[in-house]
Protein backbone atom coordinates (compact mmCIF):
# COMPACT_ATOMS: atom_id res chain seq x y z
CA UNK A 1 0.00 0.00 0.00
CA UNK A 2 1.21 3.51 -0.81
CA UNK A 3 2.65 5.27 2.24
CA UNK A 4 0.39 8.02 3.50
CA UNK A 5 1.51 11.61 2.90
CA UNK A 6 -0.15 14.87 3.92
CA UNK A 7 0.87 16.30 0.52
CA UNK A 8 -0.94 13.64 -1.51
CA UNK A 9 -4.29 14.29 -3.11
CA UNK A 10 -6.01 11.05 -4.04
CA UNK A 11 -8.73 10.29 -6.56
CA UNK A 12 -10.97 7.32 -7.32
CA UNK A 13 -14.25 6.38 -8.94
CA UNK A 14 -16.52 5.77 -5.96
CA UNK A 15 -19.43 4.14 -7.79
CA UNK A 16 -19.57 0.58 -9.18
CA UNK A 17 -18.06 -0.03 -12.59
CA UNK A 18 -20.45 -0.26 -15.53
CA UNK A 19 -23.40 1.66 -16.89
CA UNK A 20 -25.49 3.80 -14.54
CA UNK A 21 -27.31 7.07 -14.20
CA UNK A 22 -24.49 8.67 -12.20
CA UNK A 23 -20.80 7.99 -11.69
CA UNK A 24 -18.91 9.75 -8.89
CA UNK A 25 -15.25 10.74 -9.07
CA UNK A 26 -13.98 11.63 -5.60
CA UNK A 27 -10.92 13.74 -4.73
CA UNK A 28 -9.47 14.15 -1.24
CA UNK A 29 -6.39 16.06 -0.11
CA UNK A 30 -4.79 19.51 0.06
CA UNK A 31 -4.94 20.04 -3.73
CA UNK A 32 -8.46 18.70 -4.28
CA UNK A 33 -9.92 22.17 -4.87
CA UNK A 34 -7.14 23.44 -7.13
CA UNK A 35 -7.13 20.24 -9.22
CA UNK A 36 -10.90 20.42 -9.67
CA UNK A 37 -10.71 24.14 -10.52
CA UNK A 38 -8.26 23.39 -13.34
CA UNK A 39 -10.78 21.16 -15.14
CA UNK A 40 -14.19 22.56 -14.09
CA UNK A 41 -16.08 25.46 -15.66
CA UNK A 42 -19.13 26.58 -13.72
CA UNK A 43 -22.23 27.43 -15.76
CA UNK A 44 -22.62 30.71 -13.87
CA UNK A 45 -18.96 31.62 -14.31
CA UNK A 46 -18.10 31.32 -10.61
CA UNK A 47 -14.63 30.40 -9.41
CA UNK A 48 -14.40 27.08 -7.60
CA UNK A 49 -11.92 28.54 -5.10
CA UNK A 50 -14.68 30.95 -4.01
CA UNK A 51 -17.37 28.31 -3.58
CA UNK A 52 -18.68 27.84 -0.06
CA UNK A 53 -18.28 24.50 1.63
CA UNK A 54 -20.96 21.83 1.21
CA UNK A 55 -22.41 23.39 -1.93
CA UNK A 56 -23.27 21.82 -5.28
CA UNK A 57 -22.50 23.50 -8.63
CA UNK A 58 -23.54 22.78 -12.20
CA UNK A 59 -21.04 23.02 -15.05
CA UNK A 60 -18.71 21.14 -17.37
CA UNK A 61 -15.48 19.23 -17.08
CA UNK A 62 -13.21 20.53 -19.82
CA UNK A 63 -9.89 19.52 -21.33
CA UNK A 64 -7.78 22.45 -22.56
CA UNK A 65 -5.05 22.46 -25.21
CA UNK A 66 -2.83 25.10 -26.80
CA UNK A 67 -1.28 25.53 -30.23
CA UNK A 68 1.84 27.53 -31.12
CA UNK A 69 2.47 28.49 -34.78
CA UNK A 70 6.13 28.38 -35.92
CA UNK A 71 7.09 28.37 -39.65
CA UNK A 72 3.68 27.10 -40.66
CA UNK A 73 3.95 24.19 -38.21
CA UNK A 74 1.46 23.58 -35.41
CA UNK A 75 2.84 22.32 -32.13
CA UNK A 76 0.37 20.95 -29.52
CA UNK A 77 0.86 22.20 -25.99
CA UNK A 78 -1.36 22.28 -22.94
CA UNK A 79 -4.09 24.80 -22.07
CA UNK A 80 -3.69 27.68 -24.54
CA UNK A 81 -3.43 28.56 -28.24
CA UNK A 82 -0.86 31.19 -29.32
CA UNK A 83 -1.38 32.35 -32.92
CA UNK A 84 0.31 35.48 -34.28
CA UNK A 85 1.23 36.62 -30.77
CA UNK A 86 -2.40 36.43 -29.59
CA UNK A 87 -3.54 34.16 -26.78
CA UNK A 88 -6.47 31.88 -27.52
CA UNK A 89 -7.93 28.90 -25.65
CA UNK A 90 -9.42 25.75 -27.08
CA UNK A 91 -11.57 23.66 -24.72
CA UNK A 92 -13.12 20.27 -25.24
CA UNK A 93 -16.14 19.44 -23.13
CA UNK A 94 -15.55 16.07 -21.47
CA UNK A 95 -18.79 15.81 -19.47
CA UNK A 96 -21.69 17.76 -18.01
CA UNK A 97 -21.51 17.43 -14.24
CA UNK A 98 -22.62 18.43 -10.78
CA UNK A 99 -19.64 19.25 -8.56
CA UNK A 100 -19.80 19.19 -4.75
CA UNK A 101 -17.27 21.12 -2.66
CA UNK A 102 -16.59 20.04 0.94
CA UNK A 103 -13.90 21.91 2.80
CA UNK A 104 -11.85 20.50 5.69
CA UNK A 105 -12.36 19.62 8.46
CA UNK A 106 -16.11 18.88 8.10
CA UNK A 107 -15.63 16.03 5.63
CA UNK A 108 -15.36 12.25 5.63
CA UNK A 109 -11.54 12.34 5.60
CA UNK A 110 -11.20 15.69 7.45
CA UNK A 111 -9.43 16.90 4.27
CA UNK A 112 -10.75 19.00 1.40
CA UNK A 113 -13.02 16.80 -0.71
CA UNK A 114 -14.49 17.35 -4.17
CA UNK A 115 -17.04 14.93 -5.60
CA UNK A 116 -17.79 15.14 -9.31
CA UNK A 117 -21.13 13.61 -10.32
CA UNK A 118 -20.65 12.57 -13.94
CA UNK A 119 -22.81 10.61 -16.31
CA UNK A 120 -22.53 6.96 -15.39
CA UNK A 121 -20.37 4.66 -17.45
CA UNK A 122 -16.77 3.49 -17.59
CA UNK A 123 -15.68 5.96 -20.29
CA UNK A 124 -17.19 9.14 -18.82
CA UNK A 125 -15.92 8.61 -15.28
CA UNK A 126 -12.58 7.29 -16.54
CA UNK A 127 -12.01 10.42 -18.64
CA UNK A 128 -12.75 12.73 -15.71
CA UNK A 129 -10.49 10.77 -13.38
CA UNK A 130 -7.67 10.81 -15.94
CA UNK A 131 -7.85 14.61 -16.13
CA UNK A 132 -7.57 14.92 -12.34
CA UNK A 133 -4.49 12.70 -12.41
CA UNK A 134 -2.93 14.88 -15.13
CA UNK A 135 -3.38 17.81 -12.76
CA UNK A 136 -1.53 16.02 -9.94
CA UNK A 137 -3.92 13.64 -8.20
CA UNK A 138 -2.81 10.10 -7.36
CA UNK A 139 -5.02 7.03 -7.78
CA UNK A 140 -6.26 6.01 -4.33
CA UNK A 141 -5.34 2.67 -2.82
CA UNK A 142 -8.13 0.30 -1.68
CA UNK A 143 -9.85 1.82 1.35
CA UNK A 144 -7.58 4.87 1.39
CA UNK A 145 -10.40 7.39 1.91
CA UNK A 146 -11.51 5.51 5.03
CA UNK A 147 -7.90 5.00 6.09
CA UNK A 148 -7.40 8.77 5.97
CA UNK A 149 -10.58 9.21 8.01
CA UNK A 150 -9.00 6.93 10.64
CA UNK A 151 -5.53 8.53 10.53
CA UNK A 152 -7.05 12.01 10.78
CA UNK A 153 -9.17 11.09 13.80
CA UNK A 154 -12.53 11.10 12.05
CA UNK A 155 -13.15 7.42 12.92
CA UNK A 156 -11.47 4.93 15.20
CA UNK A 157 -10.35 1.60 13.73
CA UNK A 158 -13.42 -0.44 14.68
CA UNK A 159 -15.65 2.23 13.13
CA UNK A 160 -13.54 2.23 9.97
CA UNK A 161 -13.94 -1.55 9.71
CA UNK A 162 -17.70 -1.12 10.13
CA UNK A 163 -17.80 0.95 6.94
CA UNK A 164 -17.01 -2.20 4.96
CA UNK A 165 -19.69 -4.13 6.85
CA UNK A 166 -22.25 -1.44 5.99
CA UNK A 167 -21.34 -1.72 2.30
CA UNK A 168 -21.54 -5.52 2.35
CA UNK A 169 -24.68 -5.83 4.50
CA UNK A 170 -27.14 -8.25 2.90
CA UNK A 171 -30.11 -7.79 5.25
CA UNK A 172 -31.67 -5.21 7.54
CA UNK A 173 -30.29 -7.07 10.56
CA UNK A 174 -26.69 -7.12 9.35
CA UNK A 175 -26.97 -3.46 8.31
CA UNK A 176 -28.34 -2.50 11.72
CA UNK A 177 -25.45 -4.27 13.46
CA UNK A 178 -22.88 -2.58 11.18
CA UNK A 179 -24.45 0.84 11.75
CA UNK A 180 -24.33 0.28 15.51
CA UNK A 181 -20.58 -0.32 15.23
CA UNK A 182 -20.10 2.59 12.84
CA UNK A 183 -21.85 4.95 15.26
CA UNK A 184 -19.42 3.93 18.00
CA UNK A 185 -21.41 1.28 19.88
CA UNK A 186 -18.56 -1.22 20.06
CA UNK A 187 -15.91 1.49 20.54
CA UNK A 188 -17.79 2.96 23.50
CA UNK A 189 -18.06 -0.44 25.17
CA UNK A 190 -14.35 -1.04 24.68
CA UNK A 191 -13.54 2.43 26.02
CA UNK A 192 -15.62 1.73 29.14
CA UNK A 193 -13.70 -1.50 29.74
CA UNK A 194 -10.38 0.24 29.08
CA UNK A 195 -11.35 2.96 31.57
CA UNK A 196 -11.99 0.37 34.28
CA UNK A 197 -8.63 -1.29 33.61
CA UNK A 198 -6.84 2.07 33.65
CA UNK A 199 -8.44 2.88 37.02
CA UNK A 200 -7.25 -0.45 38.39
CA UNK A 201 -3.76 0.06 36.93
CA UNK A 202 -3.53 3.52 38.55
CA UNK A 203 -4.35 2.06 41.99
CA UNK A 204 -1.78 -0.70 41.54
CA UNK A 205 0.88 1.76 40.36
CA UNK A 206 0.24 3.81 43.50
CA UNK A 207 0.89 0.74 45.65
CA UNK A 208 4.16 0.16 43.75
CA UNK A 209 5.22 3.75 44.50
CA UNK A 210 4.58 3.12 48.20
CA UNK A 211 5.75 -0.48 48.71
CA UNK A 212 5.65 -0.31 52.48
CA UNK A 213 1.93 0.26 52.46
CA UNK A 214 1.16 -2.44 49.84
CA UNK A 215 -2.42 -3.13 48.78
CA UNK A 216 -4.69 -2.83 51.78
CA UNK A 217 -7.84 -4.90 52.36
CA UNK A 218 -10.12 -2.04 51.33
CA UNK A 219 -8.10 -1.31 48.21
CA UNK A 220 -7.99 -5.00 47.30
CA UNK A 221 -11.77 -5.23 47.53
CA UNK A 222 -12.19 -2.16 45.34
CA UNK A 223 -9.68 -3.48 42.81
CA UNK A 224 -11.44 -6.83 42.60
CA UNK A 225 -14.76 -5.09 41.99
CA UNK A 226 -13.29 -2.90 39.23
CA UNK A 227 -11.43 -5.72 37.49
CA UNK A 228 -14.41 -8.06 37.84
CA UNK A 229 -16.65 -5.49 36.16
CA UNK A 230 -14.18 -5.21 33.27
CA UNK A 231 -14.07 -9.01 32.97
CA UNK A 232 -17.88 -9.31 32.91
CA UNK A 233 -18.10 -6.77 30.08
CA UNK A 234 -15.34 -8.52 28.13
CA UNK A 235 -17.18 -11.83 28.42
CA UNK A 236 -20.45 -10.29 27.22
CA UNK A 237 -18.73 -8.92 24.12
CA UNK A 238 -16.84 -12.16 23.49
CA UNK A 239 -20.01 -14.25 23.73
CA UNK A 240 -21.76 -12.00 21.21
CA UNK A 241 -19.38 -13.19 18.47
CA UNK A 242 -21.20 -16.41 17.54
CA UNK A 243 -24.48 -14.59 16.93
CA UNK A 244 -22.70 -11.56 15.46
CA UNK A 245 -20.86 -13.52 12.80
CA UNK A 246 -24.06 -15.32 11.81
CA UNK A 247 -25.96 -12.02 11.61
CA UNK A 248 -23.17 -10.65 9.42
CA UNK A 249 -22.31 -13.61 7.19
CA UNK A 250 -25.55 -15.58 7.45
CA UNK A 251 -26.83 -18.92 8.70
CA UNK A 252 -25.54 -21.70 6.46
CA UNK A 253 -28.51 -23.86 5.41
CA UNK A 254 -27.66 -26.82 3.18
CA UNK A 255 -30.31 -28.45 1.01
CA UNK A 256 -29.45 -32.15 0.93
CA UNK A 257 -31.02 -35.42 -0.11
CA UNK A 258 -30.63 -38.24 -2.60
CA UNK A 259 -30.57 -37.48 -6.35
CA UNK A 260 -33.73 -36.31 -8.11
CA UNK A 261 -35.83 -35.44 -5.06
CA UNK A 262 -36.27 -31.80 -6.13
CA UNK A 263 -33.42 -30.02 -4.33
CA UNK A 264 -32.55 -27.70 -7.21
CA UNK A 265 -36.19 -26.87 -7.90
CA UNK A 266 -36.64 -26.02 -4.23
CA UNK A 267 -33.56 -23.79 -4.36
CA UNK A 268 -35.02 -21.88 -7.30
CA UNK A 269 -38.37 -21.43 -5.50
CA UNK A 270 -36.69 -20.09 -2.36
CA UNK A 271 -34.64 -17.66 -4.46
CA UNK A 272 -37.68 -16.80 -6.60
CA UNK A 273 -35.62 -17.15 -9.75
CA UNK A 274 -34.10 -19.89 -11.90
CA UNK A 275 -30.59 -20.05 -10.45
CA UNK A 276 -29.95 -23.80 -10.70
CA UNK A 277 -30.37 -26.11 -13.71
CA UNK A 278 -33.31 -28.46 -13.18
CA UNK A 279 -33.59 -31.80 -14.98
CA UNK A 280 -35.35 -35.15 -14.60
CA UNK A 281 -31.95 -36.80 -15.03
CA UNK A 282 -30.55 -37.75 -11.60
CA UNK A 283 -27.19 -36.19 -10.77
CA UNK A 284 -27.64 -33.02 -12.82
CA UNK A 285 -26.24 -30.91 -9.99
CA UNK A 286 -22.50 -31.58 -9.87
CA UNK A 287 -21.30 -28.60 -7.85
CA UNK A 288 -22.60 -26.79 -4.78
CA UNK A 289 -24.47 -23.56 -5.56
CA UNK A 290 -24.66 -20.93 -2.81
CA UNK A 291 -26.95 -17.89 -2.66
CA UNK A 292 -28.36 -15.61 0.07
CA UNK A 293 -32.00 -15.08 0.98
CA UNK A 294 -33.40 -12.69 3.58
CA UNK A 295 -35.68 -14.08 6.28
CA UNK A 296 -36.78 -11.73 9.07
CA UNK A 297 -33.63 -9.63 8.68
CA UNK A 298 -31.25 -12.58 8.95
CA UNK A 299 -29.19 -13.62 5.92
CA UNK A 300 -29.66 -17.30 5.14
CA UNK A 301 -26.93 -18.78 2.97
CA UNK A 302 -28.83 -21.43 1.03
CA UNK A 303 -26.68 -24.11 -0.63
CA UNK A 304 -27.93 -26.59 -3.21
CA UNK A 305 -25.73 -29.68 -3.20
CA UNK A 306 -25.22 -32.76 -5.34
CA UNK A 307 -27.36 -35.72 -4.34
CA UNK A 308 -25.68 -38.12 -1.93
CA UNK A 309 -25.41 -41.54 -3.58
CA UNK A 310 -22.84 -44.07 -4.66
CA UNK A 311 -20.43 -42.30 -7.04
CA UNK A 312 -20.23 -43.60 -10.60
CA UNK A 313 -17.15 -41.63 -11.69
CA UNK A 314 -14.40 -39.40 -10.27
CA UNK A 315 -16.35 -36.19 -10.94
CA UNK A 316 -19.41 -37.49 -9.12
CA UNK A 317 -17.18 -38.67 -6.28
CA UNK A 318 -15.74 -35.18 -5.92
CA UNK A 319 -19.24 -33.62 -6.00
CA UNK A 320 -20.51 -35.91 -3.25
CA UNK A 321 -17.36 -35.23 -1.22
CA UNK A 322 -18.09 -31.50 -1.43
CA UNK A 323 -21.69 -32.15 -0.34
CA UNK A 324 -20.45 -33.98 2.75
CA UNK A 325 -18.15 -31.06 3.62
CA UNK A 326 -21.02 -28.60 3.32
CA UNK A 327 -23.15 -30.79 5.56
CA UNK A 328 -20.36 -30.76 8.18
CA UNK A 329 -20.17 -26.93 8.04
CA UNK A 330 -23.94 -26.37 7.97
CA UNK A 331 -25.78 -24.60 10.78
CA UNK A 332 -29.03 -26.09 9.51
CA UNK A 333 -29.69 -29.01 7.15
CA UNK A 334 -32.77 -28.90 4.91
CA UNK A 335 -33.42 -32.58 4.25
CA UNK A 336 -35.54 -33.21 1.15
CA UNK A 337 -37.39 -36.53 0.94
CA UNK A 338 -39.44 -37.93 -1.94
CA UNK A 339 -42.95 -38.42 -0.58
CA UNK A 340 -44.03 -40.38 -3.66
CA UNK A 341 -41.49 -43.17 -3.11
CA UNK A 342 -41.13 -43.33 0.66
CA UNK A 343 -37.91 -43.56 2.68
CA UNK A 344 -35.30 -45.99 1.34
CA UNK A 345 -31.75 -47.01 2.22
CA UNK A 346 -30.28 -43.96 0.44
CA UNK A 347 -32.41 -41.64 2.57
CA UNK A 348 -31.42 -43.49 5.75
CA UNK A 349 -27.72 -43.10 4.89
CA UNK A 350 -28.17 -39.32 4.52
CA UNK A 351 -30.27 -39.12 7.70
CA UNK A 352 -27.39 -40.80 9.52
CA UNK A 353 -25.05 -38.06 8.24
CA UNK A 354 -27.40 -35.48 9.76
CA UNK A 355 -27.88 -37.07 13.18
CA UNK A 356 -26.04 -34.27 15.01
CA UNK A 357 -27.45 -31.42 12.89
CA UNK A 358 -30.36 -29.09 13.41
CA UNK A 359 -32.74 -30.27 10.70
CA UNK A 360 -35.69 -29.05 8.68
CA UNK A 361 -37.49 -31.96 7.02
CA UNK A 362 -39.14 -31.33 3.64
CA UNK A 363 -41.34 -33.94 1.98
CA UNK A 364 -41.54 -33.12 -1.72
CA UNK A 365 -43.85 -34.50 -4.44
CA UNK A 366 -46.78 -34.47 -2.01
CA UNK A 367 -49.01 -33.81 -5.03
CA UNK A 368 -48.21 -37.29 -6.44
CA UNK A 369 -48.49 -39.51 -3.37
CA UNK A 370 -47.75 -39.60 0.34
CA UNK A 371 -45.94 -42.80 1.18
CA UNK A 372 -44.30 -41.30 4.29
CA UNK A 373 -46.75 -41.15 7.16
CA UNK A 374 -46.75 -38.31 9.64
CA UNK A 375 -46.32 -40.76 12.52
CA UNK A 376 -43.13 -42.15 11.04
CA UNK A 377 -41.74 -38.67 10.47
CA UNK A 378 -42.37 -37.71 14.10
CA UNK A 379 -40.68 -40.88 15.28
CA UNK A 380 -37.66 -40.45 13.03
CA UNK A 381 -37.27 -36.70 13.59
CA UNK A 382 -38.39 -35.86 17.14
CA UNK A 383 -38.52 -32.09 17.65
CA UNK A 384 -38.45 -31.37 13.91
CA UNK A 385 -41.64 -30.33 12.15
CA UNK A 386 -41.86 -31.76 8.64
CA UNK A 387 -43.30 -29.63 5.83
CA UNK A 388 -44.99 -31.30 2.88
CA UNK A 389 -44.61 -29.40 -0.39
CA UNK A 390 -44.79 -29.70 -4.13
CA UNK A 391 -42.07 -27.82 -6.02
CA UNK A 392 -43.80 -28.77 -9.28
CA UNK A 393 -47.03 -27.01 -8.30
CA UNK A 394 -45.34 -24.45 -6.03
CA UNK A 395 -47.49 -25.38 -3.04
CA UNK A 396 -46.80 -24.85 0.67
CA UNK A 397 -43.51 -23.00 0.00
CA UNK A 398 -44.60 -20.13 2.27
CA UNK A 399 -45.11 -22.62 5.11
CA UNK A 400 -41.60 -23.97 4.52
CA UNK A 401 -40.12 -20.46 4.62
CA UNK A 402 -41.93 -19.85 7.91
CA UNK A 403 -40.55 -23.12 9.26
CA UNK A 404 -36.99 -22.14 8.24
CA UNK A 405 -37.33 -18.71 9.85
CA UNK A 406 -38.70 -20.13 13.11
CA UNK A 407 -35.96 -22.77 13.25
CA UNK A 408 -33.31 -20.10 12.78
CA UNK A 409 -34.82 -17.81 15.41
CA UNK A 410 -35.20 -20.68 17.89
CA UNK A 411 -31.46 -21.14 17.50
CA UNK A 412 -30.97 -17.70 19.04
CA UNK A 413 -29.95 -15.91 15.87
CA UNK A 414 -31.33 -12.44 15.44
CA UNK A 415 -31.60 -11.83 19.19
CA UNK A 416 -28.68 -9.40 19.30
CA UNK A 417 -29.17 -6.05 20.95
CA UNK A 418 -26.66 -3.26 21.37
CA UNK A 419 -22.99 -3.63 20.49
CA UNK A 420 -21.92 -7.00 19.10
CA UNK A 421 -18.70 -8.49 17.78
CA UNK A 422 -18.76 -9.78 14.20
CA UNK A 423 -15.05 -9.74 13.32
CA UNK A 424 -12.59 -12.55 14.04
CA UNK A 425 -9.89 -9.92 14.59
CA UNK A 426 -11.97 -8.30 17.31
CA UNK A 427 -12.82 -11.67 18.87
CA UNK A 428 -9.14 -12.65 19.08
CA UNK A 429 -8.22 -9.28 20.64
CA UNK A 430 -10.99 -9.56 23.23
CA UNK A 431 -9.94 -13.13 24.07
CA UNK A 432 -6.33 -12.04 24.67
CA UNK A 433 -7.40 -9.09 26.80
CA UNK A 434 -9.81 -11.33 28.73
CA UNK A 435 -6.98 -13.80 29.43
CA UNK A 436 -4.87 -11.02 30.92
CA UNK A 437 -7.74 -9.79 33.10
CA UNK A 438 -8.40 -13.34 34.36
CA UNK A 439 -4.72 -13.48 35.33
CA UNK A 440 -5.14 -10.22 37.28
CA UNK A 441 -8.16 -11.62 39.14
CA UNK A 442 -6.18 -14.72 40.11
CA UNK A 443 -3.26 -12.58 41.18
CA UNK A 444 -5.46 -10.44 43.41
CA UNK A 445 -6.88 -13.57 45.06
CA UNK A 446 -3.37 -14.90 45.69
CA UNK A 447 -2.04 -11.47 46.75
CA UNK A 448 0.51 -11.47 43.93
CA UNK A 449 3.15 -8.75 43.75
CA UNK A 450 1.67 -5.47 42.42
CA UNK A 451 4.25 -5.27 39.61
CA UNK A 452 3.03 -8.58 38.16
CA UNK A 453 -0.55 -7.33 38.29
CA UNK A 454 0.50 -4.08 36.60
CA UNK A 455 2.15 -6.01 33.74
CA UNK A 456 -1.03 -8.00 33.05
CA UNK A 457 -3.19 -4.88 33.19
CA UNK A 458 -0.96 -2.99 30.77
CA UNK A 459 -1.07 -5.92 28.36
CA UNK A 460 -4.88 -6.11 28.59
CA UNK A 461 -5.15 -2.37 27.87
CA UNK A 462 -2.69 -2.65 24.98
CA UNK A 463 -4.74 -5.44 23.36
CA UNK A 464 -7.90 -3.33 23.52
CA UNK A 465 -5.98 -0.49 21.89
CA UNK A 466 -5.50 -2.73 18.85
CA UNK A 467 -9.27 -2.95 18.47
CA UNK A 468 -9.85 0.80 18.40
CA UNK A 469 -6.55 1.60 16.68
CA UNK A 470 -4.77 3.37 19.52
CA UNK A 471 -1.92 0.85 19.34
CA UNK A 472 -1.87 -0.44 15.80
CA UNK A 473 0.92 -1.13 13.32
CA UNK A 474 1.07 -0.23 9.63
CA UNK A 475 0.94 -3.89 8.54
CA UNK A 476 -2.34 -4.41 10.45
CA UNK A 477 -3.80 -1.31 8.80
CA UNK A 478 -2.72 -2.58 5.41
CA UNK A 479 -4.42 -5.95 5.96
CA UNK A 480 -7.63 -4.25 7.09
CA UNK A 481 -7.95 -1.64 4.35
CA UNK A 482 -6.87 -3.84 1.44
CA UNK A 483 -10.31 -5.53 1.73
CA UNK A 484 -12.04 -2.25 0.78
CA UNK A 485 -12.89 -1.13 -2.72
CA UNK A 486 -10.69 1.61 -4.18
CA UNK A 487 -13.38 4.33 -4.03
CA UNK A 488 -14.02 3.93 -0.31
Amino acid sequence: MHSYSDDDTIVAISTPAGEGGIGIVRLSGPKALSIAEAIFVSKDGGKLSKFKTHTVHYGHIIESSQLTVHSSQLKLKKQKIIIGGKLKTKNRIVDEVLLTVMRAPRTYTKEDIVEINCHGGIQATGNVMSLTMKEGARLAEPGEFTKRAFLNGRLDLSQAEAVLDVIRAKTEGSLRMAMEQLSGGLSNRVKEITGLLIDAAADIEASIDFPDEGIGAGESKRLKKTVSSALDNLEILTKSYNDGIIMKDGVLAVICGKPNVGKSSLMNLLLRRDRVIVSDIPGTTRDAVEEVINLKGIPIRIVDTAGVAKAKDSLEKESIGKTRKYIEMADIAILVLDGSSGIDAKDLAIIDLLKDKKKIVVVNKADIADRIGGGRLKKMFPGSRATKISVLENTNIAALEKNIAETVLRGGYGSLSGAAVSSLRHKEILDKSRGCVISVMRGLSKKAHPELLAIDLKEAISHLGLLTGQTVSEDILERIFEKFCIGK
